[in-house]
């Protein structure tokens, strides 16, 4: 895993992903039809063991693996981040999941996505980073909107979702354009 140093928002502490996160309720979520319904993860039934040997596959790699941590004592753990890096192109593909359904619709993701945005441009040197989700994944859209995205294609009926043919999206933020984004006002907003 590349390393990362620990990156902290108002409400989160964003680490990287160690064994302590390896817990029944972490797997629970990624076994939950609901929080996977727009990951590919809802293909797969995960156990302790493929979620260590998923932590491990970073080892070596210039990719990074986050546990995003709550400020509130009660809670802790609501989900994950990772960064896969193109070394050769300066770019990282990012994915989210808050696996707290209870969490939903609260900001957290958007704040982790940009916390985590503003550690590959500023620390990690990335000139790209990209998204990508389900054109039915509003969630998502909407955190790719507020961040400022662009639309960075679309493959057309890419997937069979729930019997339907889905396009997914993908949106991409340059380093340049990052440096005049206003992410930290639109934090304070939320």
């Amino acid at each position: 895993m590349a390393k990362s140093k620990i990156i902290e928002t108002e409400r989160l502490v964003i680490e990287p992903f160690n064994e302590r996160y390896l817990t029944e309720r972490y797997v629970a979520w990624l076994n939950d039809p609901e929080v996977v319904r727009f990951s590919e993860q809802r293909f797969r039934s995960h156990t302790l063991e493929s979620c260590r040997a998923y932590m491990h596959s970073f080892v070596g790699t210039p990719n990074y693996f986050w546990a995003c941590v709550i400020r509130n004592p009660d809670i802790k753990h609501i989900g994950n981040i990772n960064a896969y890096v193109d070394p050769r192109n300066i770019v990282a593909d990012v994915g989210i999941l808050i696996g707290e359904k209870k969490l939903w619709g609260k900001g957290y993701g958007l704040e982790a996505l940009l916390a985590v945005v503003d550690f590959l441009f500023r620390e990690a040197c990335m000139r790209k980073v990209t998204v990508g989700t389900l054109a039915l994944n509003m969630g998502m859209r909407n955190i790719m909107q507020s961040m400022g995205m662009k639309e960075d294609g679309r493959r057309i009926k890419q997937v069979i979702f729930e019997g339907k043919e889905v396009d997914i999206i993908y949106g991409a933020l340059f380093r340049d354009e990052w440096t005049k984004f206003p992410w930290k006002k639109i934090l304070a907003e939320k």
